[in-house]
């Protein structure tokens, strides 16, 4: 670690206190007067030992505190105040060991000084100088940028990202959006760079349909923002959307409001539907594994690869021409119900109530899924999501979609890339899957088609370069190999009654009760490398969150954009930053 000076005694701080234990791990230090500490400064002290060299230990503030010396009632405060009472106002900081060097734990001595750290100390003793690749995060509490370790994030030692917090205040999505544009935009990846791909699922309105477009309402101090963590404030330069059709529209345009053009609709044939096994995805909620109708999903599913044939843009089944999903579904109820096919269709050990028990849930999905499994849209243009031949970055929009049908596609499409990337046999190039709502589609209780998706992309995703980048309200309600396989865990404003939840113990207890009162844009974020989770802000986003942010477009994007507003304009209670009142997710 970088040396420091003995004799700066103007970066003095504070001296380790002599009435508390002093660990090697965690001591307090008693704040000169004049000076201060807040929570998140990184401070350092030096340790001397006799024919040894000296070692140094750096650490974080995690907790402060200031009491009256010489006061021994709760009512001589007032005395004090009045100047009748003599006492001393003394304050101390709690600071918790983040690096010693060279590795040798010994506590640090009473009344050794404490410095703050800064510059290369400050690097050093948040391990920043180990890492050969890092990728900028946001800005610490003393204004200084903040890194997270690449080697964690892309497959090399490590791999996913848990985001959670209050939906609408945590700024989940925005935080997300965030560290992917660092990824590409710091040079992190080198020449993979422009092979990385990433995969964004919107759930929440037209916000992620933009990214695109600059900002029209960044400030001035939010450029600087990005200019001091070596990034240019700028919008995606390559993205792709898909939104689903319309429905009831034979034309397949895209049910989008906002965005005229730059949106393709994606959309699966009835041939694909069959042949490729897509009905277990049709029943992609979490089910009780004592439910017997799932056999009888299995045995329908491989019915129908066997015998559906193409025929005139649907399929044929035994002679009948089937065009739409409706007419699907039908069908293979009547087959379900039909004394004489049933056994073909569902087995001869499957009785009538499980059997009845599948035909309404099947039934039960024709109004969702019918714009999405079509006989009736041209075949011949591409209609499914395919990153690897798509743009950077691609965005899936489901925010106009029931559930059963944002499960369903969410499912068939992660299913589909991950097999591609299996048969590719490489890591790389990479790609990032952005999935909101983690907590729905892979849950803590039973088992579906989407989860076990998910648990192969955490447990295997890493040796193929799938990363998986999870965002959810309560971190206590996500299958717990999902969570634990994340290499990074990211915490924005939480509830109190998930706070106490084990799945944050990596947060000290400071860190747990300040994440009940963090503001839009403050991150707590944990990785391997730091045994203490590092508090930063991360700057506003420079890309359009909203239409109405979706400046300086391309000409026929928008189908309206309200009037732009000044670019250099005071965005929220902080320049350039997010406020309560001003949260684009």
């Amino acid at each position: 670690m970088t040396d420091i000076d003995p004799d700066a005694s103007d970066a003095v701080v504070g001296r380790v206190l002599g009435t508390a234990d002093a660990t090697p791990l965690q001591f307090w230090t008693a704040v000169t007067p004049g000076s201060y500490l807040q929570l998140d400064d990184v401070v350092v002290t030096r340790r001397e030992l006799p024919d040894r060299e000296p070692v140094t230990i750096a650490g974080v503030v995690t907790q402060v505190r200031a009491r009256h010396e010489g006061a021994q009632f709760d009512s001589d405060v007032f005395a004090i105040a009045d100047g009748t009472l003599p006492a001393l106002v003394q304050e101390a900081a709690e600071i918790t060991t983040t690096r010693v060097d060279p590795e040798l734990y010994v506590p640090p001595s009473p009344g050794a000084p404490v410095y703050r750290a800064e510059g290369d100390v400050r690097s050093a003793a948040l391990h920043f100088d180990r890492m050969e690749r890092r990728v900028p995060m946001g800005i610490g509490r003393d204004g200084v940028p903040v890194y997270l370790n690449a080697d964690f994030l892309d497959g090399t030692r490590g791999a996913h990202v848990s985001i959670s917090g209050i939906s609408g205040v945590a700024t989940k999505t925005s935080f997300a959006t965030f560290l992917l544009y660092s990824v590409f935009r710091s040079g992190v990846l080198g020449g993979d760079t422009v092979n990385a791909k990433a995969l964004i699922f919107n759930v929440k309105g037209e916000d992620l349909l933009f990214l695109d477009h600059p900002n029209s309402r960044l400030d001035a101090t939010t450029v600087e923002t990005y200019a001091k963590l070596g990034l240019t404030a700028g919008a995606f330069p390559d993205v792709r959307v898909y939104a689903p059709p319309r429905a009831g529209d034979s034309s397949g345009t895209p049910d989008v409001s906002s965005r005229l053009a730059g949106v393709d609709s994606f959309y699966w044939t009835l041939t694909e539907f069959c042949a490729d096994r897509l009905l277990p995805y049709v029943f992609a909620d979490a089910d009780d594994e004592r439910q017997q109708y799932t056999m009888v999903v299995h045995s329908v599913t491989a019915h129908l690869a066997r015998y559906a044939q193409p025929a005139d843009g649907g399929v044929s089944i035994d002679g009948t021409r089937i065009h739409s999903y409706p007419e699907l579904v039908d069908f293979v109820v009547e087959r379900l119900t039909d004394e004489e096919t049933r056994s073909d269709w569902a087995g001869s050990a499957v009785n009538t109530g499980t059997v009845n028990a599948f035909a309404r849930r099947l039934i039960g999905s024709k109004k969702d899924l019918a714009r999405l499994i079509r006989g009736d849209l041209a075949t011949r243009r591409p209609h499914r999501v395919n990153t690897a031949e798509s743009a950077q970055v691609t965005v899936v929009d489901l925010h106009n979609l029931p559930d059963r049908a944002q499960r369903f596609v969410v499912g068939v499409t992660l299913r589909s890339e991950f097999e591609r990337k299996e048969k590719a046999g490489t890591a790389k190039p990479l790609l990032f899957v952005v999935l909101d709502e983690l907590n729905k589609y892979a849950p803590r209780e039973g088992s579906s088609p989407i989860k076990e998706v998910l648990l192969d992309i955490a447990e295997r995703g890493r040796s193929l370069g799938v990363i998986l980048i999870g965002a959810q309200q309560t971190a206590s309600e996500v299958e717990r190999r999902i969570v634990t396989n994340s290499a990074i865990r990211v915490v924005g404003r939480l509830d109190p009654a998930e706070a106490s939840r084990p799945e944050y113990g990596f947060l000290p207890a400071a860190q747990r009760q300040r994440a009940l009162l963090a503001r839009p844009g403050t991150m707590f974020v944990n990785q391997p490398d730091i045994p203490v989770p590092l508090c930063l802000d991360f700057p506003f986003p420079a890309w359009a969150t909203r239409v109405s942010e979706a400046g300086a477009a391309p000409s026929g994007t928008l189908r309206s954009i309200t009037q732009a507003a000044d670019p250099f304009a005071v965005v929220g209670s902080r320049s350039g930053s997010l406020s309560d009142d001003d949260i684009p997710f």
